[in-house]
């Protein structure tokens, strides 16, 4: 596999070009332009002399993220900060913590753009910078799971971790015009890594989750699914267990990627891939919305096609409530299942809530006794330093889904993969076969936290808020602090979902490519303006206003000692009247709500 430039200076020659070369790579080095004024990306010759009045940066570079279209300028997004998040295999992984953006017309300022529609569309793309968790590594590609990796590693020993469109658009590696060590793969996802110790051996615990780009978004904006057969908030997790072979005491370890068993189990989760929306109304549960479309059974088929051509056979968990607000959209589900009839996919409904009632979470084993035997019987993919293929590959995967995918679906799949981490260690002959997990207090409780993290990661991401439940997954107790925490987190969740989305939506939009701004910022001044009337923009913040002085009036320390006979009850009747009015209010996107989800908008990904 070819390797990447791990640190890049920038150089900037006046108002013409940008140049990238490589830091401490060897007596060929070749530089990167790109050229302000066409856009063109040139790769230089080996050894060309840097020109002599240009300007280097003070600041290193450590990966191009690629280019973006806006109104005024394309700009470049180079990352100038990361943090080491462990070592993989022998192999450094990354976080993105800081960026910058080169605009590359010259009379557009980043930090001063002269108009307001740029000012707001650089602001969208900052805030999904510094809001999202992006990783990357130089050696090993995170972006795909290890079975994945192993089976096409004959094909990829000689290519590059991709295979930004804006970057690859302008490789030729047939000519001389090999970008490949200058494209940096970046994930959006999680990754936690936990060094161990059981039963003598030394053992690394790694959880990695990769969340789609496809009808990327947030909560109410994003739900069900597209034409092409995109899912709302789909993430791949995989649970990597790296263990060495057996020691005598006092030995020394090994290195980081000498192991003498690698396991990998992966687990899917995604929205409810039928055509259906929830509309906020500043209710505490939105409007639900089923589109009883004809196109839905293939959009359907499309997704779940794709699913087994991925993974192999599907074993579709339901967590969603059977009655009350949730129960169309699980009878959506079921009716386009039973009407595709496809093999090679098998549905599961669980009742999660009245299995689980009055905080009885151990009844999740109910759910365990019926997929055990699929579990293992699809396996989990294993590769042994002593043979030259695999022991084991996974045939299937688990598809868990509730009703944002979150907080019962993250219980669902720690309580799996928990199950299969048991049978891994038991056939490797570390556990006897009626010891498990939990019977070792330090082991256990890496891989309570190491779940809890990547939940409250993924809730964040989609939610806006830490994963409810998540008490149970860090101490396998439902507990009573744990529930009112989950009441704090769906305060935060309302308030975020109803005031703060649609700006986070737009950003997902813009980066992604799902909405492309127009090159003329004067015909975008919808994205800065408001039409509505006046008054029809003053209730939410009349009614935030309200809100805020009832609650200050009933919190208060009173300052007088006095006290007439009436004292209170204005306040009562204005907190009756409150109570018994409605808001009629709703929040939207800004962003060209009628344009981001036409099916034939043009998308790309830089």
């Amino acid at each position: 596999m070819k390797p990447l430039h791990q640190r890049l200076h920038l150089y900037t020659e006046g108002d013409d070009t940008f140049i990238f070369v490589p830091v401490d790579d060897g007596i060929d080095t070749q530089s990167l332009t790109i050229h302000r004024a066409s856009g063109d990306i040139v790769l230089n010759r080996p050894n060309t002399p840097i020109p002599t009045y240009a300007k280097r940066s003070q600041r290193t570079i450590y990966g191009i993220a690629g280019l973006i279209s806006l109104s005024l300028s394309e700009y470049v997004i180079v990352i100038t900060g990361r943090e080491l998040k462990g070592r993989l295999m022998g192999h450094e992984i990354h976080r993105a913590t800081d960026f910058d953006i080169l605009p590359l017309n010259p009379s557009v300022s980043v930090h001063n753009p002269h108009h307001p529609v740029e000012a707001h569309l650089l602001a969208l793309v900052r805030s999904h910078l510094r809001g999202g968790n992006f990783l990357f590594a130089y050696g090993w590609d995170i972006t795909r799971r290890l079975q994945a990796q192993w089976e096409s590693q004959e094909e990829a020993a000689h290519k590059a971790l991709w295979e930004m469109t804006r970057l690859i658009e302008a490789n030729d590696p047939d000519g001389h015009q090999d970008l490949s060590t200058f494209i940096l793969p970046i994930m959006y996802g999680t990754f936690d890594l936990r060094p161990t110790f059981v039963q003598g051996r030394n053992l690394q615990l790694c959880l990695i989750s990769r969340r789609s780009r496809f009808r990327a978004g947030t909560r109410y904006f994003r739900r069900g699914i597209d034409h092409e057969g995109n899912v709302a908030n789909f993430n791949e997790t995989e649970q990597l267990l790296l263990v060495e072979g057996p020691t005598t005491p006092g030995a020394q370890r090994i290195s980081d990627n000498q192991f003498a068993t690698k396991l990998s189990f992966v687990q899917i989760r995604g929205s409810v891939p039928v055509f259906w929306a929830e509309v906020n109304t500043l209710r505490y549960k939105p409007d639900l919305q089923i589109m009883d479309l004809q196109e839905t059974a293939d959009a359907t088929k499309k997704h779940l096609l794709s699913l087994i051509s991925v993974y192999g056979n599907q074993y579709l968990v339901n967590l969603i409530n059977h009655k009350g607000y949730e129960q169309p959209v699980k009878e959506a589900y079921e009716r386009h299942i039973a009407e595709l009839n496809l093999p090679n996919v098998r549905y599961e409904y669980f009742d999660f809530h009245n299995e689980c009632r009055k905080m009885r979470w151990d009844r999740i084993s109910v759910l365990i006794d019926i997929l055990k035997d699929d579990l293992e019987k699809e396996g989990y993919f294993r590769l042994d330093a002593a043979q030259a293929g695999p022991v084991k590959v996974q045939q299937g995967v688990v598809r868990t889904n509730c009703m944002d995918n979150l907080d019962r679906t993250n219980v669902v799949q720690a309580s799996l993969a928990k199950y299969t981490l048991n049978l891994q260690l038991r056939e490797l002959g570390i556990l006897s076969a009626d010891a498990g997990v939990d019977d070792f207090e330090g082991f256990s409780k890496d891989f309570r936290e190491l779940w809890a993290d990547h939940a409250d990661a993924i809730a964040t991401a989609y939610g806006g808020s830490g994963a409810l439940k998540s008490d149970f997954t860090r101490t396998n107790k439902r507990t009573r602090k744990g529930a009112l925490e989950d009441g704090l987190k769906s305060v935060l969740r309302y308030l975020k979902n109803n005031y703060f989305d649609g700006a986070r939506q737009d950003a997902f939009d813009l980066v992604t490519g799902n909405w492309i701004p127009r090159k003329n910022p004067a015909a975008a001044l919808f994205l800065v303006t408001d039409a509505r009337p006046l008054i029809t923009r003053s209730v939410p913040v009349a009614a935030s206003f309200s809100l805020f002085m009832i609650c200050a009036g009933l919190t208060l320390p009173r300052t007088s000692g006095f006290r007439s006979g009436n004292h209170g009850k204005g306040l009562k009747d204005n907190f009756g009247i409150a109570k018994r009015a409605r808001w009629l209010g709703t929040t939207r996107s800004r962003v060209g709500v009628d344009h981001i989800e036409l099916a034939e908008m043009k998308k790309r990904v830089d």
